[in-house]
C-alpha cells in the first residue's frame, strides 16, 4: 500500500492493529509510524519468527526499522518507555530510543497519575470501569483542571486540591519548570495517594529521558509527511472512544481517525479499519455476542487477565457494532481482517431492538443478537461494509499477513 495510511481499530481494542502496522511497514517503505492517541496502556503484539514484542509506546513498525513519532495527542510515560526500549534492545533493535521522536506538547504520565488511577479503580470495587491502571485517564483529567478550585467537580471527579499546569514532555528539558509542576502535582494528589516518589528523583530521571530522545516542536508530522509515507497507528478501539464509546467503560482518548486527520492537514490518507473475525473485549462493559464457546475455541496467546483491566472475553462478530464503529469514524476506505484462521464463524446481523440514540450502555447489556453463519469473512465483510479488504491476517506471525492491493488514491 502506497500513500499515508491511518490504522484504526473497529472493536473494543485487540483487533490486531500492531500486526497490521508491521505488515504495512514490511510491504512498502515507510518514513515513520505516528501514534495519534492513547499512551502506555496500548498492547500491540507483533510476531516475526522467534521474535515477539508487545508494543506499548513505540510504534509497531520498530522491528522493521521504522522510526516512531509520538504526537501531541499521545500521553508519554518515560519510565515504561525506558523499559520497553530495553526489551527491544534484547530483541536485537540497536539503540531503540534513536528511532523515537516526541512532540514537546505531549502530556507526561507520572507515578502520581498512575497511583491515583489505581486508587480510584480500587475504590470502585465490583463496579470497576475496566481501567488498565496505567494513569491514562488521570493524566487527561488533570490537564482539564486549569482554573478549577478545590471542591469543583470536573468530568464526574471532585477536585481534591489546587491544580497547576500539567507537565509535558518539553518540560523534561527544563528542570526548574518541571520541578515546580511536579511539586504541585504531588501536593494535589497527596489526599488520595499519600506520599509519592521524591520529586527530585523524578526530575533527574526525566532530564536523562530528555537527553535520550528527540523532542520536537512545530509541525513535525507535516515535515515527516513531506519526506515520505506515514502509517498512523491508533490505540484501543473505536467502541472505547471517549466520545462515541459506551460509558463508563471507555478510554480518555479520541480513538477515531480525527486526530490523525488533523495532524495530516490537507494531505490525503487511506483510513484502514481493523477487525477480527470474531468479537473480543478485555475487561468490563457490554459485549452483546459474548459466548464462552467462542472463548474456549479460540484461545488467546498474547492476552490474559489484567489486575485492573479484568478478564479476556470473546463472542461472535457483531455487525451492528461494526457498522456503528465505521459510522463513528466518518467512514473507512478499506478493511484489514485478522484472525482468518478461526473457523465455523457466526455473525450477529441484528438485535432484538434497534439501537437507541441515548443510554447505549444499558441497552447493549440486555440484547439478544440474531446470529447467522459467516462462511467467508473477507467476502462477507467487504459486501456488508461496501469497502475493499486490503490486508488479511491468518495467524500471529508477519508471514501470516498479506497486503492484498495498492492503497486508494
Amino acid at each position: 500500500m502506497d500513500g499515508h495510511v491511518i490504522v484504526v481499530g473497529l472493536g473494543f481494542g485487540d483487533e490486531g492493529k500492531g500486526a497490521v502496522v508491521d505488515a504495512l511497514c514490511h510491504h512498502t517503505p515507510t518514513t515513520a509510524v505516528v501514534r495519534f492517541n492513547g499512551g502506555a496502556q496500548a498492547a500491540h503484539n507483533v510476531v516475526r519468527g522467534n521474535r515477539h514484542h508487545t508494543f506499548s509506546q513505540f510504534g509497531s513498525g520498530t522491528l522493521a526499522g521504522v522510526p516512531t513519532h509520538l504526537s501531541l495527542h499521545v500521553l508519554v510515560e518515560p519510565i515504561a518507555l525506558a523499559g520497553e526500549s530495553r526489551d527491544l534492545t534484547a530483541l536485537g533493535v540497536t539503540d531503540p530510543l534513536r528511532l523515537l521522536s516526541i512532540d514537546a506538547d505531549a502530556l507526561l504520565t507520572t507515578p502520581f497519575h498512575i497511583a491515583a488511577n489505581r486508587a480510584r479503580e480500587d475504590a470502585r470495587g465490583h463496579a470497576r470501569h475496566g481501567s488498565c491502571g496505567k494513569g491514562i485517564g488521570e493524566t487527561t483529567w488533570y490537564s482539564l483542571l486549569t482554573g478549577a478550585t478545590p471542591g469543583d467537580v470536573v468530568e464526574n471527579h471532585q477536585v481534591i486540591g489546587t491544580p497547576g499546569p500539567p507537565p509535558t514532555v518539553g518540560d523534561c528539558a527544563h528542570p526548574t519548570v518541571l520541578r515546580t509542576k511536579l511539586d504541585t502535582l504531588a501536593r494535589f494528589y497527596e489526599p488520595l495517594i499519600g506520599d509519592g516518589p521524591p520529586v527530585d528523583d523524578l526530575v533527574s530521571l526525566y532530564r536523562d529521558f530528555a537527553d535520550a530522545v528527540r523532542i520536537t516542536t512545530g509541525d513535525e508530522v507535516g515535515r515527516l509527511a513531506d519526506r515520505g509515507r506515514l502509517v498512523f497507528e491508533g490505540a484501543q478501539g473505536v467502541l472505547l472512544d471517549q466520545w462515541r464509546g459506551f460509558h463508563p467503560h471507555t478510554t480518555w482518548s479520541t480513538v477515531t481517525p480525527d486526530n490523525a486527520r488533523t495532524l495530516l492537514g490537507h494531505r490525503h490518507a487511506t483510513v484502514l479499519g481493523v477487525t477480527r473475525t470474531y468479537q473480543t473485549r478485555h475487561g468490563a462493559g457490554p459485549l452483546p455476542t459474548e459466548d464462552d464457546h467462542v472463548l474456549t475455541r479460540f484461545p488467546e496467546r498474547h492476552n490474559g487477565t489484567g489486575h485492573y483491566q479484568g478478564s479476556w472475553r470473546a463472542g461472535h462478530l457483531d455487525a451492528v457494532l461494526l457498522r456503528y464503529a465505521v459510522d463513528a469514524c466518518g467512514g473507512v476506505d478499506a478493511l484489514a481482517v485478522t484472525h482468518l484462521d478461526a473457523r465455523d464463524l457466526h455473525v450477529a446481523t441484528a438485535y432484538d431492538a434497534p439501537l437507541p440514540t441515548s443510554d447505549l450502555t444499558t441497552f447493549l447489556h440486555h440484547r439478544t443478537p440474531t446470529l447467522t453463519p459467516m462462511p467467508d469473512p473477507v467476502t462477507w465483510l467487504a459486501d456488508h461494509l461496501d469497502v475493499p479488504v486490503l490486508v488479511t491476517g491468518a495467524g500471529p506471525d508477519l508471514a501470516d499477513y498479506t497486503v492484498r492491493a495498492p492503497a486508494l488514491r
